[in-house]
């Protein structure tokens, strides 16, 4: 699989492609590249609607020359304790940020939550995350209060009674609940106007079916969110390597801490 730089002439396949309605993974297949290289390539540049190749080049040209004239502070601290590859785990976490963002989280967000995804020590401070985005410590402020507001992020003191932000294992877990009452918040919501519509009508027929989809959806993630819960706390390296076989099942009883 070839590695480096997307050239103009890749970019202009990915446009065609993009055009002829092809998905990600039929790109790459094309191009013989990773889907997420072109999963990132296009979200960073427009996304599939406003992807331009001859602008898409332009601006990596643009930021490959601000990057060889100042590399991020930070960069050092993914990299240095496990003789990870520095250029690896600056694209990896672009790809991350980019996916947040294609998932409905506005980018500063999204480039938070990306750092404190690849934290080994799973919490940073203000400062660090200020130091390691290159933004303002308003801007991380901004981001953490919406953060926390979705159930995202987390906000402890340390020993040193410096305020830190990070995940714990349970934070998807919490986020898949809020996200799941959410949705049965709109399904109570749409309930009630099948009344004042009336019942019968099209409009009230139209709310009275998306309540029953969306209370299934619910209760469904609500679910599916107990039973998987475990694998949040499981230990990758001794794990089973099928997904499926690493979904607990939901006869094997409650978490020990559940009682």
């Amino acid at each position: 699989m070839p590695g480096g730089r997307l050239t103009q002439q890749e970019r202009q396949q990915i446009a065609t492609g993009l055009a002829d309605g092809l998905a990600y993974a039929e790109i790459a297949r094309r191009l013989d590249r990773p889907t997420s290289t072109i999963t990132r390539e296009v979200m960073r540049n427009g996304g599939p609607a406003g992807y331009r190749a001859d602008l898409a080049h332009r601006a990596t040209e643009r930021r490959a020359h601000r990057r060889k004239r100042a590399t991020p502070r930070g960069s050092k601290t993914l990299t240095e304790d496990y003789g990870r590859d520095a250029e690896a785990v600056r694209a990896y976490e672009e790809t991350l940020t980019t996916v947040f963002i294609a998932s409905g989280t506005p980018k500063m967000m999204a480039r938070v939550m990306a750092c404190l995804t690849l934290s080994d020590s799973g919490s940073l401070t203000a400062a660090e995350l200020a130091e390691r985005l290159e933004v303002s410590p308003a801007s991380i402020s901004k981001a953490i209060t919406f953060l926390e507001s979705q159930d995202l992020v987390r906000r402890f003191r340390d020993e040193g009674r410096r305020e830190r932000y990070g995940f714990d294992e349970d934070i998807w877990y919490r986020s898949m609940v809020a996200s799941a009452r959410s949705t049965a918040q709109v399904a109570e919501t749409s309930r009630q106007g099948v009344a004042v519509m009336g019942r019968g009508t099209p409009a009230a027929v139209r709310l009275e079916n998306a309540a029953r989809f969306l209370d299934f959806v619910a209760e469904t993630m609500l679910r599916a969110s107990e039973q998987a819960r475990e694998v949040l706390f499981a230990n990758p390296a001794t794990a089973p390597g099928d997904k499926a076989d690493a979904v607990p099942d939901d006869r094997a009883g409650p978490r020990p801490d559940q009682g």
